[in-house]
């Protein structure tokens, strides 16, 4: 009986925190969005998205190197992260054509009702159309993947689909420093059509942590996965049915 509850725990516990589609997504997977389905015939395409910025110290040499390799990329902000110090990096991920979408440093928001959260999702989404003159994308990425059927609840009462992360596809490199290089060598080999790659340009409680290798990983990843062929395309594009007119639909 013991390891018969020790499984079950386990089995709940992933549900919420797997880095991966699991038991909340498996009835209802137009919920969220892990991959992108390549549509036939077309150029096959990966997804840089970038997460807990806007970091004023790293995200602008990160624009700088997306914009020398040509590429554009979704990057999910933290609200708090949003500053008088910060708005004018908002405005230029908006202008050089890059996709904005919503994301969070505190996972308790797995447990916030479905009211709150969408009303909390709604203004922040509300800040950024003031700063950057559009809505941003209907897509928020929970902090490290958890999740709820609360949570799942609120996004869909606020207008929002929850945005996950291909397999793998991360920087995170067991406790060790991530440096472009290496980072950068991994993704290369391992990527695939539809693949969405997620980098962090800052930390969830540091706003101004030391994330040059975001910049560095561009660099080097780009022109590597050009020569396989991959173009680079942005969640806006990729989100399935829901626009950001559509948020706050009841």
């Amino acid at each position: 009986m013991a390891i018969v509850a020790l499984v079950l725990v386990g089995i709940a516990a992933l549900a919420h925190t797997a880095p991966f589609p699991f038991l909340l997504e498996a009835f209802r997977p137009s919920r969220s969005l892990w991959r992108v389905r390549p549509a036939p015939g077309t150029q096959p395409t990966v997804y840089f998205t970038f997460d807990d910025g806007p970091n004023p110290d790293w995200t602008p040499a990160l624009l700088d190197a997306l914009a020398e390799a040509g590429a554009h990329a979704t990057f999910f902000l933290i609200d708090e992260h949003i500053t008088p110090e910060t708005e004018h990096i908002v405005k230029r991920i908006a202008i050089e054509g890059h996709a904005i979408a919503l994301h969070s440093g505190r996972r308790w928001l797995m447990i916030t009702s479905p009211d709150a959260l969408a009303a909390r999702l709604r203004g922040a989404a509300t800040r950024i159309q003031a700063i950057t003159g559009s809505d941003p994308c209907p897509l928020f990425r929970p902090h490290g993947g958890w999740r709820s059927a609360a949570m799942y609840a609120g996004l869909e009462r606020g207008g929002f689909k929850l945005a996950g992360w291909s397999w793998g596809m991360w920087d995170w490199d067991w406790w060790r420093e991530p440096r472009g290089e290496h980072v950068a060598e991994r993704l290369a080999r391992k990527a695939s059509a539809g693949d969405i790659i997620v980098i962090h340009d800052g930390h969830h409680k540091n706003p101004r942590a030391d994330r040059r290798h975001a910049a560095a990983t561009v660099r080097l990843l780009v022109p590597r996965l050009e020569s396989r062929g991959f173009a680079f395309g942005t969640l806006c594009d990729a989100a399935g049915s829901l626009q950001p007119g559509d948020r706050g639909r009841e």
